[in-house]
C-alpha cells in the first residue's frame, strides 16, 4: 500500500518522470531553482504564474536530489514545504518520493477515543540514542504497559541538533537528527501493529526564531495587524491569507495521509491570531473529518489556555464538531498545588482549597468556566463545560511544559510525597478523562526534563540571559548567583541531563511505581474502558477532611466491536492527608486498591495517606 498527500507547493515527484517544483513568493519578481548534480549546483529559471507562484519542472530531477531557491538579491533558501532537510534548516532541501515506501498496515483504522491512554515523549531524550529507530524498539513495552496512544513532541525541522521542537521552521520536514522519513513511517507502522495510535504535536501559532526565511522573501505569510511575542502573526486573516491557510491545512492532512498519524495535538491555539470565520483551527478540524476521517479514526487535541468549550462541542450523534479533546491544565495546576504547596505564578488561582479544585476538575473537566482569574487581574477565563463528555479532557500530572518550564526541570515525583503523587496519578488513570503520562512517569522517573535548544551564538546568549532573567521574580532566584545556577538551555549538558535513565526502573521505589501504574491501567482497560462512552458524567463529589470522594455515571461505549457494557457508577475515594482517613465504604464491587489491603465487608474503610479505593456499582441493583 502506498500513501501520498498531493500538495500545490513543494517538490512533487511525477509519475512519468522528473520533479515539479512550486514556490509561493508574490513579492519576488524572479526566482531561480538550484539543483545539485554531483558537486556542482545547476541553476534553472522558474516561471512566474498567477497568484504569486513560481514553478518549473525538471525531467532529469529525481528523489534524493538536493535543491534550494535563489532570490534576486542572492539569498538562498530551503523549500518551506520541504519533505526533508538533511543538512538542517539553513541547508538545501531534498526531493522525497512518498511512494517509495510500501506500507504494511492496510487494515488499521485507528482506535475510538474512549480507549485512549496517551504517552507524551520527546524523541531526542526518550532513549540514549535519541532516534526514531531506538524509540520504535521501545513501543512494545509501552503497549504491554497499557499505552494506546503515543504523542510525539514536535518533529518539524528546527535549528541545531537538539530542541523541544516548538522552534520548528520547516513544518513538513521531520528533523533529520531523529532519522529519515522512512524511519518515521516504520515507527508509525510498528505502533499500529501493536494496536497503538500515534499523535503528532504540531505548531501553527508561530515559526521558530532561527531559520525562518519567509520573513525575508514572502512577507505575505505574516499579518502585521496582529502582534505576537514572535513578531507579526502568521497571516490567517489578512490579504492573501488563503494560500497561507492552505499551507497549514495541507500540513495537517499531510501528516495524517502521508505518514499515517492518527491525530494531531495543536500547540497553543490561544496564541493563533485569526479573526476569520471559520477560524483556521476549525477549518483544519473540518478538513481532517471530511478527508481521512471519513475512512478511519482521526483525532485532534488542542492546547488552549482560554478553556474554549465551544471548540469541543459534540453533534447529535456524540461526535466532535471540531476538536476531540483539550489538554486540561486546570486539573494539573490544582493537583500540583495539592501535592507541592507551591502557589507562584498561575498556581495562585488554585491555592485556595486545592483538594476541592482537584475534585472539581476530576468531576467536570475545567475548573475555570467563566470565573474571574486572580492571576489574570480578574479577567474571566473559560466557558461552561459540564455538558461535555469527560473524555474531551486530556488530564495529567505533568507534561513537557509543566516540568521543563521550571527553572531546574524537576518532575512532580521529585517535588511531592511519592504516596500522594501516586494517589493523584491513580485518580487520573481511573477517571473517565483521557489520561496522559509524560515519558518516564510510569516509573516515577527522577531525571529532570530541562529546557534545551541549540541556537546560533547571538541568539543562544539572548535565550540564556532571558530565561535566567525570567526567574528573577521568584524568591528562590532573587540574587544573581542563584540565577546563574539555572541550567544553560544551549549547553549540551542540559540536553544530556534530560535523557531518561531506563535503569531507574529496576530500583525499588521506581519498580513499585511502575507496578502500580501497570495495575491501574489494567483495571482501566478491562473494567472501565468499555463503559467510557460519550454519556459519562459526574454524579457527585465531595471532600471529607483530607479525603476526596468521587462518583461518575458511566455509559456503555457502544462502539459496535464489543458487547455493550451495563450502565454503572464508578466510585473512587482517595486520602491526600498526612494521617489515616476513616470513611464509609463506597458501594459496589472493589476493582482497585492502592496502598492498603481491603478489610472485611461492612467495616469502616481505613485509608492510609495516599490510599485509593475504586468500586464499580452496577445499576440499578449495585
Amino acid at each position: 500500500m502506498k500513501r501520498v498527500h498531493a500538495m500545490p507547493f513543494g517538490a512533487t515527484v511525477l509519475e512519468d518522470g522528473g520533479v515539479r517544483f512550486r514556490l509561493w513568493a508574490p513579492s519576488v519578481a524572479l526566482v531561480a531553482l538550484e539543483l545539485r548534480r554531483g558537486d556542482t549546483w545547476q541553476q534553472h529559471a522558474m516561471q512566474r504564474a498567477d497568484g504569486g507562484w513560481h514553478e518549473t519542472t525538471l525531467r532529469h530531477a529525481m528523489a534524493g536530489d538536493r535543491y534550494r531557491y535563489r532570490m534576486p538579491d542572492g539569498l538562498r533558501v530551503p523549500d518551506p514545504a520541504s519533505r526533508r532537510n538533511p543538512d538542517d534548516v539553513h541547508g538545501p532541501s531534498e526531493v522525497v518520493d512518498p511512494l517509495a515506501h510500501a506500507w504494511t498496515d492496510p487494515t488499521w483504522t485507528g482506535r475510538p477515543w474512549h480507549e485512549a491512554v496517551i504517552y507524551e515523549l520527546h524523541l531526542g531524550t526518550f532513549t540514549p540514542e535519541g532516534t526514531l529507530a531506538a524509540a520504535r524498539a521501545r513501543l512494545e513495552e509501552l503497549a504491554e504497559l497499557g499505552i494506546t496512544a503515543v504523542e510525539l513532541m514536535p518533529i518539524a525541522d528546527f535549528p541545531g541538533r537538539r530542541n523541544w521542537g516548538y522552534d520548528g521552521v520547516l513544518p513538513f520536514a521531520p528533523d533529520a537528527c531523529y532519522g529519515t522519513p522512512g524511519e518515521l513511517k516504520r515507527f508509525v507502522e510498528t505502533a499500529h501493529d501493536l494496536g497503538v495510535m500515534v499523535l503528532l504535536d504540531v505548531v501553527y501559532n508561530h515559526f521558530g526564531p532561527e531559520g525562518n526565511y519567509l520573513h525575508a522573501y514572502c512577507p505575505e505569510f505574516f499579518n502585521p495587524a496582529h502582534h505576537t511575542p514572535w513578531g507579526a502573526a502568521i497571516n490567517f486573516d489578512g490579504p492573501q491569507a488563503r494560500t497561507v491557510r492552505d499551507f497549514f491545512v495541507h500540513n495537517a492532512l499531510y501528516w495524517i495521509e502521508e505518514y499515517g498519524f492518527d491525530g494531531l495535538r495543536m500547540d497553543a491555539v490561544h496564541a493563533i491570531r485569526d479573526d476569520s470565520t471559520p477560524a483556521i483551527v476549525e477549518e483544519i478540524c473540518s478538513a481532517l473529518q471530511q478527508g481521512p476521517g471519513r475512512l478511519r479514526q482521526v483525532h485532534v487535541v488542542l492546547e488552549n489556555d482560554l478553556n474554549q468549550s465551544h471548540r469541543l462541542e459534540r453533534d447529535a450523534a456524540g461526535l466532535p464538531v471540531a476538536a476531540t479533546a483539550q489538554w486540561n491544565d486546570d486539573l494539573h495546576h490544582a493537583a500540583h498545588v495539592l501535592l507541592t504547596g507551591e502557589a507562584d505564578g498561575y498556581y495562585a488561582d488554585y491555592a485556595q482549597r486545592p483538594l476541592e479544585q482537584f475534585g472539581l476538575a476530576l468531576a467536570q473537566g475545567f475548573v475555570y468556566c467563566g470565573q474571574p482569574s486572580a492571576f489574570r487581574a480578574g479577567e474571566p477565563r473559560g466557558e461552561p463545560c459540564a455538558h461535555l463528555p469527560l473524555g474531551a479532557f486530556v488530564s495529567f500530572l505533568q507534561t513537557h511544559d509543566q516540568v521543563g518550564n521550571r527553572a531546574m526541570g524537576e518532575r512532580i515525583d521529585v517535588l511531592g510525597d511519592p504516596a500522594l503523587v501516586m494517589a493523584a496519578r491513580t485518580c487520573v488513570l481511573l477517571s473517565p478523562h483521557t489520561p496522559m503520562l509524560f515519558m518516564g512517569e510510569e516509573y516515577a522517573a527522577a531525571t529532570p526534563f530541562q529546557y534545551f535548544c541549540d541556537f546560533g551564538p547571538e541568539l543562544a546568549a539572548a535565550v540564556t540571559a532571558g530565561r535566567r532573567s525570567e526567574f528573577g521574580r521568584f524568591a528562590a532566584f532573587a540574587d544573581e548567583a542563584a540565577r546563574a545556577r539555572i541550567p544553560d538551555p544551549n549547553a549540551e549538558a542540559s540536553f544530556a541531563a534530560s535523557r531518561l535513565d531506563a535503569g531507574e526502573r529496576a530500583q525499588p521505589g521506581h519498580a513499585r511505581a511502575l507496578a502500580q501504574t501497570r495495575e491501574a491501567l489494567r483495571v482501566r482497560r478491562t473494567e472501565l474502558a468499555p463503559r467510557f462512552g460519550g454519556g459519562c458524567r459526574s454524579h457527585q463529589w465531595s471532600c471529607e477532611g483530607d479525603a476526596l470522594r468521587l462518583v461518575w455515571q458511566l455509559d456503555a461505549a457502544g462502539e459496535g466491536e464489543r458487547e455493550a457494557a451495563a450502565p454503572a457508577l464508578l466510585h473512587l475515594v482517595a486520602n491526600f492527608g498526612a494521617a489515616d482517613a476513616v470513611l464509609a465504604w463506597p458501594p459496589g464491587r472493589v476493582i482497585h486498591c492502592l496502598g492498603f489491603e481491603p478489610s472485611a465487608a461492612g467495616t469502616a474503610l481505613r485509608l492510609p495517606p495516599g490510599g485509593v479505593c475504586a468500586t464499580l456499582q452496577e445499576t440499578p441493583d449495585g
